[in-house]
């Protein structure tokens, strides 16, 4: 290490009281961080790409610095999809530090790395007052039935109004509307769980009719429209 001129000139002055870090709420515990294994949790982080065309959700669940659990989800962009796959198998069994020094393939992905890394070292995390964390496997919980991300999916014009595509719970069918053309329901298809009964062994025709509901007031609706055909 070397030092100007003018700060060897410089008498030492002794340092004051060493206060060390600030606690931060670690899985039902306050902790003072000061190197990378003495951080836990679970959150979530969400990131962008550099046009803004697709982003990421990623979840991973910390223990003592390192990944033992990530859940990658991306929307809006094809290249994305594959780009979350190598990252999942890049991910678990790096400390938090070397996953955010380290290419995750896609813009959106590596922001949202930057972003849970900062939740992480605050303690803004989701299981900052629970009392050892959340077990390995806990982010599937945030999926819907058959493991299917839970995505909302709409479109509007001003001349032709509102088209809902997929809802948390499922894939639309159809928007029912009243006597004044506006929106009062609409029918569904739970796609993850019929697929699921479809794996089982039931006819797809079966399955499929096993998982339409609807949601609001569509039974009484005047009209009924295809938002993907009308």
């Amino acid at each position: 290490m070397s030092f100007t001129h003018e700060v060897e000139r410089m008498c030492p002055i002794a340092k004051g009281p060493h206060h060390g870090p600030a606690p931060i709420p670690e899985e039902g515990k306050w902790v003072k961080v000061s190197q990378i294994s003495d951080v836990s949790g679970l959150s979530h982080g969400v990131g962008w790409c550099a046009p803004q065309q697709g982003a990421c959700k990623l979840t991973l669940n910390v223990k003592e610095g390192i990944i033992k659990e990530s859940l990658i989800e991306t929307l809006g962009c094809s290249g994305m999809t594959h780009s979350a796959a190598m990252a999942a198998e890049i991910l678990q069994g790096k400390t938090i530090l070397e996953a955010l020094n380290t290419d995750l393939v896609c813009d959106a992905i590596n922001v949202a790395m930057r972003e849970i890394f900062k939740q992480l070292v605050y303690g803004r995390t989701q299981t900052a007052f629970s009392e050892d964390g959340l077990p390995i496997g806990a982010s599937l919980d945030d999926l819907g039935k058959g493991l299917c991300s839970q995505v909302g999916t709409m479109f509007a014009t001003e001349e032709k109004g509102v088209r809902y595509l997929n809802m948390a719970e499922g894939y639309i069918l159809n928007i029912g509307l009243d006597a004044n053309s506006e929106v009062i329901g609409y029918k569904f298809v739970r796609i993850g769980k019929m697929l699921e009964e479809i794996r089982k062994g039931v006819d797809p025709k079966d399955a499929y009719n096993n998982n339409i509901g609807t949601y609001g007031r569509f039974d009484e609706a005047v009209k009924v429209v295809d938002p993907r055909a009308e």
